[in-house]
């Protein structure tokens, strides 16, 4: 009977863990965890500002140990791994053995080295319950908060704080919030949205120190432009650091980034898998799922690859607005064998990026309906270029008027 480790309980792991039972009934599935919890990482900000309790956070079953028959070791911290024994070595001192391990340890907040900063007592980052039970605690009594950095995560803290009764604003170096999932056109409508919603924002900037008083508690954010903003709680959401410090010495091949993997998600040990944040490559929901779950059968014998166009998908509805993000969204106009297509109606907004006819980006914003055709167009690889209509004007119909053989749209 195979033995099966996964340390990790957010996205990668857990469905990895589903993965694995699928296609072994019989093994031993032992899960290693720091939290003690279960919860979506991506509603946060939703436990922040008290629409959900920590049981909502939840997203797996009530009986997910014995549903998966799995051993859960909760708030135990793996602090090395032993490739010769095939053991991970835990914080008390303890070993467990494995014939095969997943490691989906996730990943910390950066703190970046800013000038005042280090050791303030009043900054926190956005990973886990543990900041966020902090942050609930803190704006009690603080008014002025400040946040670093605008992608996805700075962005659900934004949200999680507007009905707090704080001023909230928003700083980030990237031109516009969301940089790697949006243009800027599409950005501008959650820009627009935060500021109605009274959020401050200023992009195109760093932060280059924090003024501090006697006790080093931040008091104020200076930017790269001199702009002096007034802080008394500052919310660290720019970068994060891949959970790898345990595997140092172990031999497996790590990056700038973080553990190296390939599309299956073995890594340069045959019998070790990656999956999630812990490369440092992808830091959304899907992906990590879609990872533990091919990581998790490549463990059970079951062949599954990576697509990298499915690594690079995000969805996102924010004060109402929602938009899909799909692949390049912001090529180089100096890319002359790029062509952009583009659709804008009222609040609807449309992208199309392709190359030699074949879509490699996409947004839509305000109707996602066309996300179907979207899809149609991408699996079944059409050339887009001999489209006869405009581009935004197929419908599902137009798929029964194809001919077979070059997959070339025609009417009669």
């Amino acid at each position: 009977m195979k033995k099966y480790v996964v340390i990790g309980s957010s996205a990668a792991g857990v469905n990895g863990i589903r993965e694995l039972r699928k296609y072994d009934r019989e093994a031993e599935i032992v899960l290693i965890s720091k939290d003690s919890e279960i919860y979506s990482r991506c509603i946060l900000h939703e436990y922040l500002s008290g629409m959900r309790s920590i049981d909502r956070l939840r997203f797996v079953e009530k009986d997910f140990e014995t549903l998966y028959r799995v051993t859960w070791k909760k708030g135990l911290e793996a602090v090395g791994l032993d490739r010769a024994a095939k053991e991970v070595i835990l914080g008390d001192g303890t070993r467990e053995s494995y014939d095969k391990l997943l490691i989906a340890t996730g990943s910390h907040t950066f703190f970046p080295p800013i000038k005042n900063m280090a050791g303030s007592p009043n900054m926190i980052g956005f990973r886990n319950i543990d900041d966020i039970e902090v942050l609930k605690e803190a704006v009690k009594t603080k008014k002025h908060i400040v946040i670093l950095g605008s992608g996805l995560v700075g962005i659900d803290c934004a949200t999680g704080l507007l009905h707090l009764g704080v001023k909230t604003v928003l700083c980030d170096f990237a031109g516009w919030l969301l940089n790697k999932q949006l243009d800027h056109e599409a950005a501008q409508a959650y820009i627009d949205a935060f500021a109605a919603h009274g959020v401050e924002q200023h992009y195109g900037v760093g932060v280059d120190e924090v003024q501090i008083n006697d006790d080093h508690e931040i008091t104020a954010v200076v930017l790269s432009d001199g702009t002096v903003i007034p802080c008394d709680f500052f919310v660290v959401t720019a970068g994060v650091r891949s959970n790898v410090e345990f595997l140092q010495e172990s031999g497996l091949e790590l990056s700038r980034t973080g553990l190296v993997y390939d599309e299956t998600g073995r890594t340069n040990d045959p019998d070790i898998f990656g999956a999630g944040d812990v490369s440092g490559l992808s830091p959304i929901w899907p992906v990590a799922v879609k990872e533990g779950m091919i990581a998790a059968a490549n463990m059970a014998g079951v062949p599954e690859k990576m697509s990298d166009f499915f690594a690079s998908k995000s969805t996102m509805r924010f004060l109402d607005i929602s938009t899909m993000s799909l692949g390049e969204v912001n090529p180089d106009p100096a890319d002359e064998t790029v062509r952009v297509e583009t659709y804008r109606k009222g609040d609807v907004y449309k992208k199309i990026v392709h190359r030699d006819g074949k879509i490699i980006g996409a947004l839509l914003q305000g109707d996602l309906a066309y996300g179907g055709v979207l899809q149609q167009l991408i699996a079944r690889q059409i050339d887009v270029r001999r489209v006869r209509k405009p581009l935004f004007d197929i419908d599902y119909s137009d798929f029964f008027h194809m001919h077979s053989d070059s997959y070339e749209f025609y009417y009669e």
